[in-house]
């Protein structure tokens, strides 16, 4: 419905683009968390946040000036969940379909673990109250 409203292409990342954003890009200093090595100053988790949603922008950003990719709210990605092959890739795509989807980054309601940039998580295509979605625009 975007797409049509605005004439423009809007999907969700696959998991590689999201991966390869979250971890600051060409920029990268190749950190824990989606722009620190300490969870705290970026993310809101299971011990900071009091358990609920926060508005984006109030914890420092990455490397390539993107707010919270660890921590807040799950985002949901193109990818179904599958394994990843065993030989380097580049810019992989993930299976096409699948019963349950990928999604990354953490929420609220993590431990800080689970908000690395490296954690991947799955779930069947429901909404639940710590999962949401970043969307790309496609030029």
């Amino acid at each position: 419905r975007l797409n049509e409203l605005t004439s423009r292409t809007f999907r969700m990342p696959t998991e590689a683009e999201w991966e390869f954003a979250a971890r600051g890009g060409n920029q990268s200093h190749g950190y824990l968390y989606s722009g620190n090595e300490e969870v705290d100053p970026i993310a809101w988790f299971k011990d900071n946040s009091g358990s609920r949603t926060h508005d984006v922008g109030t914890k420092a950003p990455n490397e390539l000036g993107i707010y919270d990719m660890s921590g807040n709210i799950c985002e949901w990605v193109e990818d179904w969940f599958g394994t990843y092959p065993a030989e380097p890739q580049t810019n992989p795509s993930g299976a096409t379909t699948g019963q349950y989807r990928v999604f990354r980054g953490g929420s609220y309601h993590y431990r800080e673990g689970g908000c690395r940039v490296s954690y991947r998580d799955y779930n069947e295509e429901d909404w639940l109250h710590n999962i949401g979605l970043r969307l790309v625009m496609e030029f």
